[in-house]
């Protein structure tokens, strides 16, 4: 039986990162545009709220490190490489805070969970 170790390293406070697959060239640098599959779920209880796997779904766009999306994925997006997958555990207030996000069932100051994959990097 395999086993598979997962590297594990903070990113920032409220940001910590467990690398899946290990992926190839730099980062991208803020303003970059990149494409990502990804899966969200509440971390405590754990429960799926979307996922671009999910039928009917598309992989997501974004320019990373402008706040285009929650600070912990710009946190975390921004150390990761074209291919690689990485877990993000992002605390509430690096998600979507006191507001929560009602539409998806994330309750004010949710820590997430997100499992992500740079599958392009668009320089900018």
């Amino acid at each position: 039986m395999s086993r598979v170790l997962l590297t594990s390293m903070q990113v920032s406070d409220g940001v910590r990162k467990e690398l899946v697959r290990e992926g190839s060239g730099p980062p991208p640098r803020a303003g970059d545009e990149i494409t990502v599959h990804c899966t969200g779920s509440l971390n405590s209880p754990r429960k799926k709220f979307w996922s671009t796997k999910d039928p009917g779904q598309k992989p997501f766009t974004f320019q990373v490190g402008l706040g285009k999306v929650i600070k912990g994925w710009d946190e975390g997006c921004l150390t990761m490489a074209q291919g690689e997958i990485a877990r993000l555990t992002i605390a509430g207030y690096k998600g979507y805070g006191e507001q929560g996000f009602s539409a998806w069932g994330i309750t004010p100051n949710a820590d997430l969970l997100f499992e992500i994959e740079i599958l392009s990097i668009q320089r900018k």
